[in-house]
Parts: C-alpha cells; structure tokens; sequence
C-alpha cells in the first residue's frame, strides 16, 4: 500500500477555484492509477477522477467534466485535482486513493485513502 495526504481544501464562493494536493508515499508511485473521491454529507462516497499511471488517460464523473482537471508529477509523487467554476453541489470531504487494479471507477477499486481534505462552496 502507499500512504496518502491530502491538502488544500477550504471554503470558497461558487464560481470559485481551489487545487487540491495529495503527497504519496511508500511503494513507487508512478505503479499506482490515482483517485480522487468525495463524500457529501448523508451520501455515498462518489467517484471524481481518475488518472493512469503514466498520466497518459483521464477520466471524470459527468458532471464535473470541464470544471475539474486531474494530474499528477510521478517526480514529486503527487497528485492534483484542479477545480474551477466550483458549485455549492461541489461541497464534500474530497479523499485522495491509489490502486494497482486496472479497474478504478468505484471505491472498491482502491486498497489506499487518504484522510480527506475538506470543500465547501457558498452561494
């Protein structure tokens, strides 16, 4: 497994922007597809994005497509979620996540979180 630490949350009006850090450490980073989540308040945790190994693939959850950008600099071990246009619907602990698996779309995919950082925006 590899460890994972989230930062940069914080509150922010809608129509904002926040970039979301998460530091790995441990087994090789660059081994591992990255994760981000998120967890409303009385909701299930949700996919966000994704990125491969190689940084080469991303995929979103539809509706944050054009607002947030996921990357990743294998060098720092480090993965980024940067969210613009930021909507109160956005408000959620966002967890960090690596998985070895070639699946990665549900939370069962991934056998290492992060504590979790958290958004709120406000209207």
């Amino acid at each position: 497994q590899v460890q994972l630490v989230e930062s940069g949350g914080g509150l922010v009006q809608a129509g904002g922007s926040l970039s979301l850090s998460c530091a790995a450490s441990g087994r090789t980073f660059s081994s591992y597809t990255m994760g981000w989540f998120r967890q409303a308040p009385e909701k299930e945790r949700e996919f966000v994005a994704a990125i491969m190994r190689n940084g080469g693939g991303t995929y979103y959850q539809d509706s944050v497509k054009g607002r947030f950008t996921i990357s990743r600099d294998n060098a720092k071990s480090t993965v980024y979620l940067q969210m613009n246009s930021l909507k109160p619907e956005d408000t959620a602990v966002y967890y960090c996540a690596a998985t070895a698996s070639v699946f990665f779309l549900h939370r069962t995919d991934y056998d290492s979180w992060g504590r979790g950082t958290q958004v709120t925006v406000s209207s």
